[in-house]
């Protein structure tokens, strides 16, 4: 399963979601021999490869429970959305640049506040029984036949925190988690738990 989360600079809105879900992702898969089976990845269409996350948003990171240490802004390639089963911008404008790059990528990408709306909407029926590797990209077609008929909205865009006071920061992460936490239940719930290793006798 391959999630890439893209944004402007991914120093802020994308750099918490991959961070959130990857902590996520760590928790629900804590005792499934599929936890190996995830690789979140984020990217910024605007990016300076190398630069940590803004301090703000890492406060306001480390309050949802996650943890920014050691992160590195990447830049945006057409390689990275055609290897991702899910790519999930932050604006319209954003899923716009990145499906330029990457065209057959239409059933795949979204905004992060889009999903989690057609998640509501899509036919879910069977999804959690699938093997991890295949799930995302399955959810992508569900969400996609669900997306039918939906106008967008400017719902659909989480702004920029960059430059603004630390309390704008947290409200943009808890609107990424908000929008990032039904669908990393949907995503990260495996269907086989590691059994204990027997005890000796």
């Amino acid at each position: 399963m391959r999630i890439l989360f893209v944004c402007t600079g991914n120093v802020c809105r994308s750099a918490v979601a991959e961070r959130l879900a990857t902590t996520w992702a760590a928790e629900k898969l804590a005792h499934s021999p599929e936890a190996d089976a995830v690789q979140i990845d984020s990217a910024g269409l605007s990016a300076v490869a190398g630069r940590p996350m803004d301090p703000d948003a890492a406060a306001a990171l480390i309050e949802l429970g996650s943890d920014p240490v050691g992160f590195q802004a990447r830049e945006f390639t057409a390689e990275l959305a055609e290897d991702a089963d899910l790519v999930l911008t932050m604006t319209r404008d954003q899923r716009r640049t990145a499906l330029e790059a990457n065209p057959r990528g239409l059933r795949r990408t979204f905004t992060l506040t889009e999903a989690a709306d057609l998640l509501q909407r899509a036919d879910l029926t069977g999804l959690s029984l699938l093997p991890l590797t295949a799930r995302a990209r399955e959810l992508g077609r569900r969400l996609d036949a669900a997306r039918a008929g939906r106008p967008t909205a400017d719902s659909d865009d989480i702004a920029d925190p960059i430059g603004q006071h630390a309390a704008v920061h947290q409200e943009v992460a808890g609107l990424v988690a908000a929008a990032l936490r039904p669908l990393a239940d949907v995503l990260f719930t495996s269907v086989r738990v590691q059994l204990p290793a027997p005890v000796a006798v």
